[in-house]
């Protein structure tokens, strides 16, 4: 599911992007937002995957709000508006796309297509692909080689990237990406790995949940990938 806001200043202009997303179930719309200011405050609570942004809103423009977005953390943004000059400015701001009022459907279907493509995420559930049986971890001036099987969560911060089993916590040179590639980890949060297996609790909470791992450890899960581990335990 590709969470998404529309952001317009114009009630008519949101409802006509939210019909054209009544017959697309892989897209939520999370909010709708009349002002920048409004908008700011939903993208960063909710933090959509995708906002649909007007350009010409009154104090505050939809270039202008783009340019307040953390750059690390930007949702995609499909420029919505009736004027083409800005076509290039909106690029330069990072823009996926820029569709134009009255919105043409099949363009629309092309901007939709082009976003499942870049944001629909991996199945979760066990991958398939050659997969590391250890990995190669450090520990002070030990060089410690951890069975994959035995980690429950990996994490990383600013100063570097944790590995945790039940007994221990030690550290690697790897990438949170090359291990959600190579081991059956899933993605709960943009900085959190978590073995299914590990998982004995979820507890939902306003800003997304918390994963109570077999030996009692805590893991947060963000508002994106909470809805995909509960369908991967089979709840709604």
């Amino acid at each position: 599911m590709i969470s998404c806001i529309i952001i317009d200043d114009e009630p008519y202009a949101r409802e006509e992007i939210a019909i054209l997303l009544e017959n697309e179930p892989d897209f939520d719309i999370v909010a709708q937002c009349s002002n920048a200011i409004e908008a700011i405050q939903a993208i960063t609570k909710l933090k959509p995957q995708l906002i649909f942004l007007d350009i010409q809103m009154p104090k505050i423009s939809g270039l202008e709000l783009a340019a307040m977005l953390d750059p690390d953390d930007m949702p995609r943004i499909v420029f919505v508006t009736a004027f083409d000059e800005y076509a290039i400015t909106a690029f330069e701001k990072q823009a996926f796309d820029y569709l134009l009022k009255p919105i043409d459907d099949n363009r629309f279907a092309s901007t939709l297509a082009r976003l499942r493509k870049d944001l629909t995420p991996k199945a979760l559930g066990p991958i398939i692909s050659e997969k590391l049986a250890h990995i190669p971890c450090f520990c002070g001036n030990k060089l410690k080689v951890i069975a994959t099987d035995s980690v429950q969560y990996i994490y990383s911060d600013m100063s570097g990237v944790h590995v945790a089993t039940a007994t221990e916590l030690v550290h690697t040179h790897m990438t949170l990406r090359v291990l959600e590639e190579k081991t059956s980890l899933i993605y709960c949060h943009r900085q959190y790995l978590i073995a299914p297996t590990a998982i004995a609790e979820i507890e939902v909470q306003d800003a997304g949940a918390e994963v109570t791992t077999r030996s009692g450890a805590k893991v947060p899960v963000s508002r994106r990938y909470l809805k995909q581990l509960k369908q991967l335990f089979g709840f709604q």
